[in-house]
């Protein structure tokens, strides 16, 4: 076997530049005690926790790989439910940053979350167009409701009644009946797709935004509160009609209720419209979490703000109106109106105020503070949070910002990255501004605004840099003040590229003016001050047929690699200036390029999505590799060696070597196209930036990377991946209805079912062993010892039915039925035996009954043909049902026990409350009659 190359691992160290992605919504979280100080927001796969206070961030809830897509936080404020692209759901303690649940059931994107009002519920709806109610409390999923067409865009739970309301971008509001699980309504009376719906007033009225600017409102009547207001109804009706017109009025609402079945849960009607100033569609709608407050904004920058009155000031209005109108009738000596008088819409629903953000809303969250201020806080599209607060008691509210975060990253996607020489700081530019970072701390230490960055470089010396604009301009900054020290119009076109002299005297810049021209650093005497100050001297130009694209110095400084738009790479003499050679293969232009340490070997990545590896020599192509899905836009060597890093608009950063032309690995983290990186002078550390708005940061780790091993791995994935996708297993007898089972088939509910599968296995191998072995002691006549199986001596020397419980109880409650779906039968009659034996001896009765009760669900018809199972299924019966009684009771017993303690503590503290406010009286009582006796001694 010859030697193989050792390379080491680059591991990801850290994602920073990232104040929140635009991608899911933003959330008021209650920690430490307080409400409507911290923020949750998405940033890429992680969550962030904003103090908005202090401007820092205090937590991060880190995820694995897919990006996220939804927030909920739980009604205790001690969870956080977080929905990721690839349909998975995880469930968050708050007060110690990890993943406690989580639910694997959607296909795609998850895109609404809801808890129910106790936090035991969450539902959620995903772009594959199928709601799910998950049990938090079990950590398992209930069932799976169908029905949509397209995304569902909210989900929501109605706090007294088990329902629950679905809207999609299919134009539908479906309600669904939780009891039943079935859709019993459906509203159809939209055009275009519905955005968002809140519930208001009580749960008596429903508030959608749709595709235009009109926020429809409909009137909910519960078939319960139907049928008490129109006893009333009646009762008045007696006294102003006959009795037979009574009758007919009933009968005709009993034909309605028996013509429409879903009305006989609630009553939906539509009451009018409440127009949005915004033209466009409604992005997100929301209420605080009283109902008090509704807000909505469109694809632009303004938030609309309404208040929704209570029972009692709308009560209130209406005798001020009756008021007006029976002194007006008075006046026009009228007779008095009785029921003429009825408030508009738009006085029940107000509107506050517009708030108007600093760049487009992608979403919000409101909270009414306990000193009746309205705080809200907006998720912008360029990298921003912003909170504000509303005064209500004003006679003119108006929203005040409080705060913006924004230090933490940049407006717009950089598009440059360099390190400095020492290996610390890192440069990063983008449309607006240059920052520079600590790679250790990840602190933004300076920022300075710049026009449109294309390329950068540090000076020698660390003091300053220099970058290059897409209006031609170079910008030189002093970073020691952070201020601009010079700005010199470098090309007519675009600055593309920027490259450093080896013998870092100066650098040549390449431009859209097909020009390269070279320039020297000097010192000249600064008006300002006595001291001499760093400028840039042009020396020399060497004029082109197309636009330059990258230029490159060789590192001994005879070559100059200039890549034009003709897709071929021109090289040539610096001194002179003449041409020497001219690679061409391209099909597309060449947007980046390299040349390695010693000058062998050029590398040039292209927009065709390959690599070409060149000798430096004679000019001659060593091969070309296919390196990315998509363009290749930075690439660069590693110092010392013939390695070499690319970033593609895939997404991916990929290593390979120029030498063997293998790949590496891939760096796999960024959601989007990656823009540009840089890599530290000393190899260890790699910078990336792409247009998801993170930075991020991989290092160089002392663990040899073996690629057989990487393969294999790769490998690996996609078998995994492809698991998922998979066509799911069917239930026996089951047709693809309305509802279906809540979880789904993946890679872990594989491995568990075939845990189960190497346990029932052992069990039946030991049972075989033992019978084996008491037969030798019977023909023997004496007791031989019983060789015990290493796994159960590991167990702590078990039995084997009992090692089967042990592996069973190990399957996360979350893939429990999924596990028991893809289990084959021949092993289901020696899982209900042992499931009987457990069963008696009273062990995990719960779960235990709820896989009996499944595995009876899914292969009921082989278990009652089977006859050898009949008297196992006789015994089930009657062990089950006498052990849940027993655990029922102990319940009972419990429950009753607590409520008494709660009644016992209740009572303690009414008495010590009311021991404490007599205290208190008695206290001022002495303090009043203290202050007289003072007072009638001065006098």
């Amino acid at each position: 076997m010859g030697l193989t190359r050792q390379y080491l691992r680059y591991e990801p160290a850290a994602l920073f530049g990232l104040v929140a992605s635009a991608r899911a919504g933003v959330a008021f979280v209650a920690l430490r005690g307080e409400r409507g100080r911290y923020v949750a927001v998405p940033a890429c796969e992680h969550v962030f926790v904003w103090d908005t206070r202090k401007g820092e961030k205090v937590l991060i809830l880190k995820g694995l790989k897919q990006q996220v897509s939804c927030l909920c936080p739980s009604p205790d404020g001690l969870h956080l439910a977080v929905g990721y692209e690839d349909g998975a759901i995880r469930v968050f303690n708050l007060l110690s940053g990890e993943s406690t649940v989580t639910f694997n059931g959607h296909r795609a994107a998850v895109t609404a979350l809801q808890y129910d009002h106790l936090g035991g519920r969450l539902v959620s709806g995903s772009k594959d167009t199928e709601v799910i109610v998950w049990d938090v409390i079990n950590e398992s999923g209930l069932y799976r409701l169908r029905g949509h067409k397209d995304v569902i865009t909210q989900v929501l739970f109605l706090k007294e009644k088990n329902l629950l309301v679905t809207c999609a971008k299919d134009t539908l509001v479906k309600w669904w009946d939780l009891d039943t699980q079935h859709c019993f309504k459906t509203l159809v009376g939209h055009r275009a797709e519905v955005w968002g719906m809140a519930l208001l007033s009580k749960e008596k009225r429903l508030i959608t935004g749709s595709g235009d600017s009109e926020l429809r409102v409909w009137d909910l009547m519960y078939i319960q509160e139907v049928k008490d207001s129109d006893e009333p109804e009646s009762k008045k009706s007696k006294g102003s009609s006959s009795p037979g017109a009574e009758e007919n009025t009933e009968e005709d609402e009993s034909l309605e209720l028996d013509e429409r079945p879903e009305e006989r849960i609630v009553k939906c009607s539509k009451v009018g419209s409440i127009m949005r100033e915004g033209r466009d569609r409604v992005v997100t709608l929301g209420t605080d979490r009283m109902g008090n407050f509704l807000a909505c904004h469109g694809t632009d920058a303004v938030l609309e703000v309404f208040s929704v009155l209570s029972e009692e000031e709308i009560q209130k209005k209406l005798e001020k109106k009756m008021k007006k109108a029976r002194k007006k009738a008075k006046q026009n000596s009228e007779e008095e109106p009785e029921r003429s008088v009825e408030l508009s819409l738009q006085e029940e629903i107000q509107r506050v105020t517009n708030v108007k953000a600093s760049s487009k809303i992608k979403s919000f969250d409101l909270i009414l503070s306990p000193k009746g201020e309205l705080k809200m806080v907006l998720l912008l599209q360029n990298n921003v949070i912003e909170l504000y607060n509303l005064n209500l008691s004003a006679q003119v509210p108006q929203a005040v910002r409080v705060s913006k975060i924004t230090i933490g990253g940049h407006r717009s996607d950089v598009r440059t990255l360099a390190f400095s020489s020492d290996n610390i700081a890192i440069l990063s530019a983008a449309a607006e501004s240059v920052k520079i970072w600590n790679r250790s701390t990840l602190q933004c230490i300076r920022t300075m605004e710049c026009e449109y960055a294309l390329c950068s470089l540090f000076v020698p010396g660390d003091r300053q840099v220099i970058i290059g604009t897409k209006t031609g301009k170079l910008q030189l900054y002093d970073l020691a003040s952070g201020s601009l020290i010079e700005t010199l119009d470098a090309h007519d076109g675009s600055v593309w590229s920027i490259a450093l002299s080896p013998d870092q005297h100066g650098f040549v810049t390449g431009g859209a003016d097909k020009c390269v021209k070279f320039w020297e650093f000097e010192l000249v005497k600064d008006e300002s001050s006595v001291q001499k100050r760093l400028s840039m001297k042009h020396v020399r130009i060497l004029q082109l047929d197309e636009d330059v694209l990258c230029v490159r110095y060789s590192p001994n400084q005879k070559l100059l690699a200039v890549s034009l738009l003709d897709c071929t790479v021109k090289v040539f003499y610096v001194d002179t200036l003449k041409f020497f050679l001219s690679l061409y293969g391209h099909k597309l232009p060449v947007l980046c390029m390299d040349i390695c340490y010693d000058g062998t070997l050029i590398a040039s990545g292209s927009a065709d999505r390959n690599v070409k590896i060149w000798g430096l020599d004679f000019g001659d192509c060593h091969r070309s590799l296919f390196a990315h899905d998509d363009s290749v836009m930075y690439l660069q060597f590693v110092p010392k060696s013939h390695l070499f890093f690319t970033a593609g608009k895939d997404g991916k950063i990929k290593q390979w070597d120029a030498d063997k032309f293998e790949h590496i690995q891939t760096l796999e983290g960024h959601h989007q196209e990656v823009w540009c990186l840089a890599l530290s002078p000393n190899g260890d550390y790699v910078v990336s930036a792409s247009h998801d708005k993170s930075l991020r940061l991989w290092e160089r780790t002392r663990e040899p990377l073996i690629l057989e091993e990487e393969r294999e791995m790769q490998r690996e994935a996609e078998y995994e991946e492809s698991v998922a996708k998979e066509e799911q297993p069917v239930v026996a007898g089951e047709t693809q209805g309305e509802t279906g089972l809540a979880g789904k088939k993946t890679i872990e509910t594989i491995k568990a079912a075939e845990r189960i599968m190497e346990a029932i296995e052992l069990y039946r191998e030991e049972m075989a062993k033992l019978k084996e072995h008491n037969a030798i002691c019977k023909a023997a006549g004496k007791e031989v010892p019983f060789p015990v199986n290493p796994i159960l001596r590991a167990y702590g020397n078990i039995t084997p039915s009992a090692y089967v419980l042990e592996v069973f109880k190990k399957v996360k409650s979350s893939e429990l039925e999924e596990s028991l779906l893809v289990l084959p039968f021949s092993y289901v009659p020696d899982l209900l035996r042992l499931f009987n034996e457990y069963i008696q001896l009273g062990s995990d009765v719960e779960l235990l009954c709820r896989a009996l009760l499944f595995l009876l669900k899914i292969h009921f018809g082989q278990i009652t043909t089977n006859q050898m199972l009949v008297t196992v299924i006789e015994n089930l019966k009657k062990t089950t049902i006498s052990r849940v009684s027993e655990a029922r009771d102990v319940l009972g017993f419990n429950m009753a026990g607590l409520q008494f303690l709660k009644r016992e503590i209740e009572a303690k503290d009414e008495v010590t409350f009311f021991a404490d406010a007599t205290e208190r009286f008695e206290e001022k009582k002495r303090k009043r009659k203290k202050k007289e006796k003072m007072v009638l001694a001065v006098l």
